[in-house]
């Protein structure tokens, strides 16, 4: 018989919780019984290791107050039910909302009497923290007992693992994740939208469940497509570099071009100054000889005048 490690909200009024047992194996029943006031409705809620609730029920007691009730029987562990801690709690109605609690443990068998061995799972995932629209990117996710690593068929250890999308849907990851290594898992994702995904891995492995989670935030453009553009601005700015030491090679050709130039245009103008040297010399030489003969020439006009005036 287990009695009751309670947590008491009010120290008032009489409630008693009990079970058959405090270690659970699958197969095994839960009876639970106690004392409470004489016909008095009394709620019985069992939580899972979780949060939740995973059983409610509610119980009017016998004219003497006591209890007896039949809760549930374990069977194989599910993700809703894996192995665990797990807090039976009973509610008094009718004495200020008093209540009690009661820890027992659901596990792979129930010969301990203290607390038996757990096994520890862990779910690690490894995803980039940030990525790109329209780039697919790959997230890793790793799945371990006690130092193991575990699973094989990702569908099966991993079939409920989703992902939360920025516009607040859910994408579950069943046949998606592939098998790297026994434990080791992957994922290609291609997102369509700006935002912070969040990779929710679940693992479930003989009654045992971890959650393990990664987040990605896509912007309009990676660092890979910086880094691209980066490179490109180089290749750029390298081209360009090398299109001035041409222009710059370009523009010392024209200048020894343009001196060469200046200096025959310089040759050809005193060239042209002697030529005009010469053409003065020649023309002064050429009035020298042309005087004597123009003289003769008015002289003989002279005299031929004359003859003629004296035969009239």
């Amino acid at each position: 018989m287990a009695n009751a490690e309670v947590f008491q909200e009010r120290l008032e009024g009489t409630l008693n919780i009990f079970t058959n047992q405090l270690v659970f194996a699958p197969g095994d029943p839960i009876f639970v019984h106690g004392q409470a006031t004489p016909k008095e409705p009394i709620i019985v809620r069992l939580f899972s290791p979780d949060g939740t609730i995973a059983e409610f029920e509610q119980l009017m007691t016998n004219t003497d107050g006591s209890f007896q009730h039949f809760l549930m029987e374990w069977e194989h562990p599910t993700t809703n039910l894996p192995y665990g801690t797990y807090i039976l709690e009973v509610i008094s109605n009718q004495q200020g909302g008093i209540s009690k609690k009661l820890e027992i443990k659901f596990s792979s068998t129930s010969d301990f009497v203290n607390i038996p061995i757990e096994r520890i799972v862990s779910t690690k995932v490894f995803a980039p923290e940030t990525a790109a629209v329209g780039r697919d990117f790959r997230v890793f996710v790793q799945t371990s007992s006690d130092g193991l690593l575990i699973g094989n068929d990702p569908n099966e250890i991993l079939g409920t693992s989703h992902i939360h999308m920025p516009n607040g849907q859910l994408v579950n990851l069943q046949d998606e994740l592939k098998t790297l290594h026994q434990g080791l898992y992957y994922v290609d994702f291609l997102p369509a939208l700006e935002g912070i995904y969040v990779f929710h891995m679940v693992t479930f492995d003989e009654g045992n469940i971890s959650h393990g989670s990664g987040a990605t935030n896509v912007l309009t453009q990676d660092i890979r497509g910086i880094s691209t553009q980066i490179i490109e601005l180089n290749e750029i700015l390298e081209q360009t570099k090398n299109e001035l030491e041409n222009l710059k090679k370009e523009t010392s050709h024209f200048d020894e071009t343009l001196d060469d130039a200046s200096s025959n245009l310089e040759n050809s103008v005193n060239q042209i100054s002697t030529s005009i040297e010469n053409v003065e010399e020649g023309s002064s030489q050429l009035n020298a000889l042309l005087f004597p003969i123009v003289a003769s020439i008015a002289i003989i006009l002279a005299l031929q005048i004359v003859i003629i005036a004296r035969r009239r």
